[in-house]
């Protein structure tokens, strides 16, 4: 298939799915393994592609964005998480939490995709999704919500947690929201902080996905084209999809792609 119409099939799938708790990274690496992309090009490509929604959250989320950095010159340890700060506080900490961890993780999956065929590497992701459409389940059943800001918890939580959807079929957004209300964060908050948390996660992803590979096997112009389909896509999408996801048991979609996935990789 030409390059440049992948391209625009990536920047679609990791536009529209980037949003969904359904975990776009495996999504996107799934597409493209089937398109016949060796799994350790199609994981570099789908974190590449995470810039592109990176700037349509910034753009859809402008106003969050400059209120927290207009909060950074009050930001101390003292006061860290108190008032106008915890929102900053919580995506620097949570942040520097998402490297540690998904360095590790990243680590640990070079390791592996050595070791899998492409259909093996589909039916990980596939457990992976439904690993996460289970914990999406369990925070929609178990939640109250009582917090009002987030702490220094919550950050190194849903930090790590964050860092783990680095691995394609864990999916970022369910995690890091799943742990929010768990935590007794009431949805549009959760879902607020997930976002705001994500700019930055999707930037350090994307560097990630180019230097790990050298590349992303694909040439200049249609790894553009994937950033910029995946960017209007994204802002385009973005306030549909997330009254969607408010409105709709999205896990089960989480549960059933990552079942479809199995069994399409057991099958290859």
């Amino acid at each position: 298939m030409d390059p440049h119409l992948v391209a625009v099939v990536v920047g679609i799938i990791q536009g529209v799915f980037e949003w969904l708790p359904v975990s776009s990274e495996g999504n996107v690496a799934i597409a493209l393994t089937a398109l016949g992309t060796a799994p350790s090009v199609a994981v570099s490509y789908a974190l590449f592609v995470h810039l592109g929604t990176a700037l349509s959250a910034t753009a859809y989320y402008r106003d969050e964005v400059r209120t927290a950095l207009a909060s950074w010159p009050d930001l101390g340890p003292s006061s860290a998480f108190d008032g106008e700060t915890a929102t900053l506080s919580f995506v620097v900490v949570a942040t520097a939490a998402s490297s540690v961890v998904g360095l590790v993780a990243l680590l640990s999956l070079d390791a592996l995709v050595t070791e899998l065929t492409g259909g093996a590497f589909v039916a990980l992701i596939g457990a992976l999704l439904v690993a996460t459409g289970v914990l999406q389940r369990v925070a929609d059943a178990y939640t109250l919500a009582t917090r009002s800001a987030p702490d220094a918890v919550d950050a190194l939580l849903v930090g790590g947690l964050q860092g783990l959807a680095i691995l394609p079929g864990v999916s970022r957004s369910g995690t890091t929201t799943s742990a929010l209300l768990l935590r007794g964060h009431d949805g549009p908050a959760s879902f607020r902080l997930s976002f705001l948390l994500s700019i930055p996660a999707a930037v350090i992803g994307g560097v990630v996905g180019v230097v790990r590979a050298g590349g992303v096997g694909v040439s200049v112009t249609a790894g553009l084209v994937a950033l910029v389909v995946a960017g209007v896509v994204g802002y385009a999408t973005i306030g549909l999809l997330m009254r969607v996801v408010h409105r709709v048991a999205v896990w089960r979609l989480c549960v059933g792609l990552g079942l479809l996935a199995i069994a399409g990789g057991l099958l290859v």
